[in-house]
């Protein structure tokens, strides 16, 4: 089995929809330490389980510089992002979303 891992800092903002009073709910931005972890039983064509460089594309091509809310249909919490982050990138497995010092959400795939 191989693995790869791809960490990228994407700047975006967001405002959470919750069902109780929070600070969360206004616009607000963060530097997002995303952590993509991508495996395959064999590699493709070129020797790779999937090429860096599309992972971060597909990640930072579309959340880099940008209102979450703007992008998403969804809630953007860390934990949503993580899933959607999962489900955009080829044998991706599991997804760390850390938005600051201390508060971070993991995604696996069963």
């Amino acid at each position: 089995m191989y693995t790869v891992i791809k960490r990228l800092e994407v700047s975006a903002a967001h405002s959470l929809r919750l069902s109780y009073p929070s600070k969360c709910q206004q616009l607000h931005g963060h530097n997002w330490i995303i952590t993509i972890y991508c495996r395959a039983r064999e590699l493709n064509a070129d020797g790779m389980v999937t090429d860096f460089t599309r992972i971060k594309e597909q990640v930072m091509g579309q959340l880099d510089h940008r209102n979450l809310n703007d992008v998403l249909p969804f809630n953007p919490t860390a934990e949503n992002i993580a899933r959607w982050v999962c489900r955009q990138v080829e044998h991706c497995y599991r997804v760390e979303v850390q938005e600051s010092e201390g508060n971070m959400a993991i995604y696996e795939e069963d």
